[in-house]
Formats: C-alpha cells, sequence, structure tokens
C-alpha cells in the first residue's frame, strides 16, 4: 500500500516512579523534533498474579509502578507546545465513562487539542474484575463507554442508555477542543479488531506490524460501514529502529511510528531519543 500522510514519529515509555518523569522526557521528545509521546496505564497490578504474562516471561515490574496516564500527559501539555499525547493504551474497561470523558475532554483543551486517545480492553482478567468489569463482555463494555463518551463530548445535554453504561441526561463540560472529540485509536491485533475499529474507531495502533492480509480485512470492515482506509490513522507501536524495516514499514501504510522506550532514567534514556533523531531525519530526508 502507498504511504499517503506525511510520517510521523514518536515514543511510547511506561511513566514509572523510578525512570525519567514525564515532565523530562516530554520537553526531551519535542525538543528533538519527534511528533508524539504516548504512555500506557495499569492502575495496580493484582498480587495473585493468576493471569500469566502475554509476554511470557516474569511480569516486569513498571507494570505496577506507573503514574496515571492522565495526570502524566496533563503534566507533560503543561511543557510542550507541538507534540500529540497519547494513552498507549488507556484501559477503558477500568474506568468510569462520565469521569473518562472529563478526563480526556480536559486534557485535549488543557493541550489545545493534541490528545490522542489509544484504547484497549486488558489482558489481566483479576485487575480489570477489581474494577467491577466483566471480562467475557469486556469489549462490549469497552464499545459502550467509547459510545457514551462520544455523546458527551458532543451534546450540550448527552444520554446513553446501554447494557453496561446507562444514564440519562447530563450536562458535561468542557468540551474537547478536537472536532467530535478525541481520535480512538484501538491497539489490539486480534481477528475482531477490524470490525470494531471500522464501528467506532479513528484508527488503529498494532504492536509491531500488520498480520498477512490486515490492510485487505481491514479495507473490507471500514468499506462494509461506508468508510475508506485513507481517513484513518494507522500508527505502529514497537517501531523497528533499523532504517531499512522503518522504511518497509512505512511503505505497508503505517503514518505514525511509535518506538518503544524503556522504563528507565534519564542517563539512559536521553541518548536513546538522540539515537532516533537521527534516524528520523534520515528517514526524512
Amino acid at each position: 500500500m502507498a504511504f499517503s500522510k506525511t510520517p510521523q514519529f514518536g515514543v511510547n515509555m511506561f511513566p514509572t516512579d523510578y525512570a525519567i518523569q514525564p515532565v523530562e522526557l516530554a520537553r526531551a521528545v519535542e525538543e528533538r523534533g519527534l511528533d508524539s509521546l504516548f504512555f500506557p496505564e495499569h492502575t495496580h497490578i493484582p498480587a495473585s498474579r493468576a493471569t500469566p504474562f502475554p509476554g511470557g516471561t516474569d511480569l516486569p515490574k513498571m507494570y505496577w509502578h506507573t503514574h496515571d496516564p492522565f495526570v502524566a500527559l496533563s503534566a507533560c501539555a503543561a511543557v510542550t507546545e507541538r507534540i500529540r499525547l497519547g494513552t498507549g493504551i488507556c484501559l477503558v474497561i477500568e474506568r468510569d465513562p462520565i469521569t473518562l470523558a472529563k478526563e480526556a475532554a480536559s486534557l485535549d483543551m488543557i493541550s489545545n487539542g493534541r490528545f490522542v486517545m489509544g484504547i484497549g480492553a486488558g489482558w489481566n482478567r483479576e485487575e480489570m474484575e477489581n474494577h467491577g468489569a466483566n471480562y467475557q463482555k469486556r469489549w462490549k463494555e469497552v464499545r459502550e463507554k467509547i459510545l457514551a463518551m462520544r455523546e458527551i463530548w458532543n451534546n450540550e445535554e448527552a444520554e446513553y442508555h446501554g447494557e453496561f453504561v446507562d444514564f440519562g441526561p447530563i450536562w458535561s463540560y468542557p468540551k474537547p477542543v478536537q472536532d467530535g472529540g478525541p481520535p480512538i485509536w484501538i491497539g489490539a491485533n486480534s481477528k475482531w479488531v477490524f470490525e470494531r475499529i471500522a464501528d467506532y474507531a479513528d484508527g488503529w495502533m498494532p504492536i509491531g506490524g500488520m498480520g498477512s492480509g490486515s490492510m485487505e480485512k481491514l479495507t473490507e470492515a471500514l468499506e462494509a460501514k461506508g468508510r475508506k482506509v485513507e481517513d484513518l490513522d494507522l500508527a505502529l507501536f514497537g517501531a523497528p529502529t533499523d532504517y531499512d524495516q522503518l522504511q518497509g514499514r512505512l511503505e505497508q501504510g503505517f503514518d505514525e511510528l511509535v518506538f518503544g522506550l524503556p522504563a528507565e532514567s534519564a542517563d539512559t534514556i536521553l541518548p536513546m531519543l538522540d539515537n532516533l533523531a537521527e534516524l528520523v531525519v534520515k528517514i526524512r530526508g
């Protein structure tokens, strides 16, 4: 697939209490000419650790040492002017949609329309069940929460009535700066992701790349909803740092390439950002 948008380059990092802090990181990202900064979230990790880590190893400690992403991103918004700030991802399943709608709209206003809301349903069953979520129906619940938030963002008097989310007419301000609200990017790689994107999302943010036939499946799902893949944001998380591989991902159609950073101190992170900035300059020509 030919690349049609100006490529953007960003980074993603767990903003932990022991790593470089969000404000210093955000300033460094913007100073180096990168375009975006994303933070993931876990509200906590149950001590039982019954759910195995999808990474196949022991769960890294960053998972239970991370800042709340909306607090961290708000601090980043206050010290930057240009870079986009996003959740990568926000565990919508663990949050009240009325509160989350206000948090997202507030961050979008504070950042002057620079917020991107990457979302997911999560993998840790015990974690989400601590929040009262229905694990088996988690994606249905996520969908309702997103649709309810869009109602709040786009209507002076909003209401929503569903299986998991149900509220009568409410007033909630501020409204987002971005028309329609912050873009919703789904972070998932399952066989169901294409229909979900076509149904209620503005972008896709797979980790590592696309599987065989993914672009065709995505295009088909979008066309069934009267939408076009060209209108979608395609963001690659875990982008390769090899020049040739990165060029290959661009040729696949990704318009946002997000490099992963470890949760480490400034002594480690700042040189890594320098190297990424050099790679991006080379890619941009």
